[in-house]
């Protein structure tokens, strides 16, 4: 979480900055979609795997039922924050050669995810006029009327940015990642998400508090505010179209973070989606697993120092509270300390700590830590959240 123009401001306008970034952080990070579009993706594989194979029962974990869905092990857990403060340090060192490329490969992605996240709205759509018959593209495949269109929007957004580079629609494709990357990628465990949040808070606090030490710079503020050549400028120049073609284009900040302005537009607050996309992978998690608790066992009163009401409050909502009390926070510290914070310093205690403690007081922290989801086929297609 990082501060306006990294230097002393006016109080109103620091004021006006930091609330519009917990608002709007809020608003996008919390946001039930993700989390419900997790679910009734769950709940269509196992709709299909019963169809397909009636012995099977449902699993919120089976890895056959969608091969485009990733369940992060262990191994990975450990080795993803290596791997990130590898391309940290690939970004920081070499950006001026791969800038171009970074920009290309996150313009695709963002196009992908955003069509993905303007989907269920194209197919609400185009249900009262078209069939839901996929049309043929041969060796491309073959997509209904709803994909097209979505996919179609998303191209014209990312070249309306690619364009403009206005920051709101950075935001929507830096949203529409996050959604994506929460609705296809799951935890599936305590144990996992333990070491996850555990290694990506050690790497989050080292880049931000600790790099200037070592490289004489803050590395993690350095590449997340360092903008990117505008590929049309490029192209222009390889091409040599003239001194006037592609020279008006701005500079690309690229759609990994979350930006705010002040009410004077002079200032921006930043959130990276790493910030977003971790702890919402945690809340997808206890979702599911309410969920699970809810088909498998339906409503089992609990141990009896246990009060009804405390029964009664899920693991979701718990994690949600935290979420939201961290991101307030780390918008303090941020603000009292005039420099980047680390969020995922607030975010992950806040989250956890909580989730853990219920979990064990419920009696259900053994199953949570290492046990898969092995829940009854539900046969509706949507969950109540």
């Amino acid at each position: 979480l990082m501060p306006p123009d990294w230097k002393a401001a006016p109080p109103v306008v620091k004021s006006c900055i930091q609330t519009h970034t917990l608002l709007l952080s809020a608003l996008s990070s919390l946001s039930f979609s993700p989390y419900c579009r997790s679910l009734n993706m769950d709940c269509e594989n196992q709709e299909k795997d019963k169809d397909g194979n009636p012995s099977t029962t449902g699993s919120f974990n089976n890895s056959n039922t969608n091969n485009s869905i990733q369940t992060i092990d262990s191994t990975q857990a450990l080795f993803l924050p290596i791997g990130a403060s590898v391309s940290l340090l690939v970004m920081f060192f070499f950006f001026d050669s791969v800038q171009v490329v970074f920009t290309i490969c996150t313009a695709v992605l963002a196009t992908i995810a955003f069509a993905f996240l303007l989907l269920p709205m194209c197919q609400y759509l185009t249900r009262p006029c078209s069939p839901q018959n996929k049309i043929s593209f041969g060796c491309c495949g073959r997509f209904t009327l709803a994909e097209l269109l979505s996919f179609s929007l998303s191209v014209m957004l990312v070249l309306i940015w690619v364009l403009t580079g206005h920051w709101l629609l950075m935001d929507a494709l830096a949203m529409g990642l996050c959604v994506a990357m929460i609705a296809f990628v799951r935890l599936p465990s305590l144990k996992v998400s333990c070491l996850l949040l555990s290694g990506l808070l050690i790497y989050d606090v080292f880049w931000v508090f600790f790099s200037a030490y070592i490289f004489n710079s803050n590395v993690m503020v350095k590449v997340a505010t360092q903008p990117a050549e505008n590929p049309i400028d490029v192209l222009s120049r390889k091409l040599h179209l003239g001194p006037g073609m592609g020279r008006d284009v701005p500079r690309l900040s690229l759609p990994g973070k979350l930006v705010f302005p002040s009410s004077t537009g002079s200032h921006f607050s930043m959130l990276g989606i790493g910030d977003i996309v971790m702890p919402g992978l945690l809340l997808c998690f206890v979702l599911r697993y309410d969920n699970y608790k809810k088909q498998a066992t339906g409503e089992v009163p609990g141990p009896g120092n246990m009060s009804g009401r405390m029964q009664r409050v899920s693991y979701f909502h718990c994690t949600l509270i935290g979420y939201f009390v961290g991101l307030l926070t780390a918008t303090v510290a941020s603000r009292i300390h005039r420099a980047a914070q680390p969020a995922l310093l607030y975010l992950v205690p806040f989250t956890l700590l909580p989730l853990l403690t219920m979990a064990y007081l419920k009696g259900d922290l053994r199953r949570m830590w290492s046990e898969p989801f092995h829940a009854k086929t539900s046969s509706s297609r949507f969950l109540e959240v």
